[in-house]
């Protein structure tokens, strides 16, 4: 069965295939959402728009979570939906089709031993877990298991990011590449329940609960195994005097990380999250020339984002700048677009189609970067990372 690279398909003939789109035809699978947070409430509501399943039910221990997650889709759906009394009886309704964990990050890996015996099709949101130990054994889960496991890697699908990996990786319009720089710059992590993502306990801390997209995204660029990592990191202004349950705060809300690949290649990353707007930028530089892939957007009710992308290189037709926002009603449907089409290739597979979303393997390598960039921050260390690896307990399910 051919893999399809998520990049093999533009950005504009993503666009045009979806341009005023609405669903057609009755949903082939039914999903169990478990967790209604923000994210499970975004999976709820683009399952819904894509048309190809239906939400059959939801599971949190949250009855706030639940009651919102009600009153949401009551606005775009009239279809109901089963609130289950616990996680194995929605777990063992042969009515489900496939499963997807959407709970705070530091309950992963348990929700994951709870249902896996199910043996039913998982989407698990990003990180996959907060814990590298944990990480690994959900690797190993993964290589045994009887149906499909997909990570909420979204951010691969946003427009300007796939088009950079169409122009590196297909077209080699900017020949070998040398130098990888993502940033992202962005208010402060918005309210949770019970605040789980403002502590590193819960959250993993933050270069691998908010950055892990980004170490995804840079590991493919670069196209080798990472080597060596440092970082700089540290909790400026955000959060600083704020308390939950007695307990303080100490999320980091800014960071500075360098890596270097086994190919040569060299890769940055900066993050800043007390910004006012949000503002992500992936430049690429090879032997031809450069890309810049950029996107702005606003939290403001109502405010569109607009993605675009910059191919340096002599005589390309975006060397000034192409504008490659999704078109309505995808763009304000969830991440700008990006989790639409995460959902086409979840689907997809259900349907027995290979697709190149990102797998368990790829995840613990973005963690493993995240985590060593932490490690780095706090030690003050240039971080080896196949040593680093093998401490944490790898070496048997990483191949370098």
């Amino acid at each position: 069965m051919t893999r399809s690279h998520f990049y093999n398909e533009t950005s504009t003939e993503r666009a045009e295939r979806v341009k005023d789109y609405s669903a057609q035809g009755e949903p082939g699978f039914k999903l169990l959402i478990v967790g209604c947070g923000m994210i499970g409430r975004e999976h709820m509501r683009v399952a819904t728009l894509l048309g190809r399943a239906r939400i059959h039910g939801v599971y949190d221990v949250d009855a706030n979570s639940i009651s919102l997650a009600q009153e949401e889709f009551a606005k775009y759906s009239a279809q109901p939906f089963q609130v289950y009394q616990d996680l194995q009886t929605g777990c063992a309704d042969p009515e489900v089709d496939a499963i997807f964990i959407c709970t705070p990050n530091f309950t992963h890996f348990d929700v994951l031993q709870q249902i896996k015996h199910s043996g039913k099709p998982l989407f698990i949101e990003k990180p996959m877990a907060t814990r590298l130990q944990d990480a690994r054994s959900m690797l190993l889960l993964a290589q045994d298991y009887p149906g499909i496991i997909q990570l909420g890697m979204q951010y691969r699908y946003k427009s300007q990011y796939l088009d950079a990996f169409h122009e590196v990786k297909q077209q080699g319009s900017l020949g070998a590449i040398k130098t990888v720089t993502m940033s992202e710059y962005r208010p402060p992590f918005l309210d949770k329940v019970k605040q789980w993502n403002k502590f590193n306990e819960y959250s993993g801390g933050t270069l691998v609960e908010k950055c892990c997209h980004y170490f995804d995204l840079i590991n493919l660029m670069a196209g080798a195994r990472v080597e060596t990592v440092y970082a700089m990191s540290g909790q400026a202004v955000n959060f600083v005097d704020f308390e939950y349950e007695g307990r303080q705060s100490d999320i980091d809300d800014h960071a500075l990380v360098v890596m270097r690949y086994s190919n040569g290649v060299k890769a940055s990353f900066t993050l800043n999250m007390f910004s006012q707007e949000l503002y992500e930028e992936l430049g690429v530089t090879g032997e031809k020339g450069r890309i810049l892939a950029t996107e702005r957007s606003s939290f403001t009710a109502g405010t569109r984002s607009k993605a675009s992308i910059m191919v340096e290189v002599a005589g390309h037709p975006a060397y000034t700048g192409l504008d490659v926002t999704y078109p309505d009603p995808i763009e304000p449907s969830g991440h700008h677009g990006a989790t639409f089409f995460e959902h086409e290739a979840f689907i997809d597979q259900l349907e027995g189609k290979a697709q190149d979303s990102a797998t368990c393997e790829q995840g613990l390598w973005a963690m493993l970067v995240a985590s060593a960039a932490q490690h780095s921050a706090a030690t003050g260390e240039v971080v080896a990372a196949k040593d680093y690896a093998t401490a944490q307990g790898l070496a048997d399910v990483l191949v370098w």
